[in-house]
């Protein structure tokens, strides 16, 4: 995962598969370029799910672990790219509403 920056906000590129096998790893690497965000300026974390084909309660654990701690640093969550079957999950576990989305 490459995080790509952009003025106000830290984009981050999330795997192909968000499962328990690589969570660590995203959840590693998102948590550390989030604590380095407010130090950047930025306002807003995008985390683009383009490329996601497969996530699973881990992987949306993650997920909600970032929106948390990035809301402790006043900082807003937005998924980008976000396919169907990754949206309708967020629905049927009721997290939808703890993220903006971006097409």
């Amino acid at each position: 995962m490459i995080p790509l920056g952009h003025m106000d906000r830290i984009v981050l590129q999330a795997p192909h598969r968000l499962v328990s096998e690589n969570r660590l790893d995203f959840r590693r690497d998102a948590l550390e370029r989030l604590s380095r965000a407010t130090a950047d300026g930025a306002r807003r974390i995008t985390i683009d799910l383009g490329e996601t084909r497969e996530v699973d309660a881990s992987g949306l654990g993650v997920l909600v672990l970032v929106q948390k701690r990035a809301r402790e640093s006043f900082l807003h969550t937005c998924l980008t790219h976000t396919p169907p079957s990754v949206r309708q999950l967020l629905r049927l576990t009721q997290l939808e509403a703890l993220f903006e989305f971006e097409d």
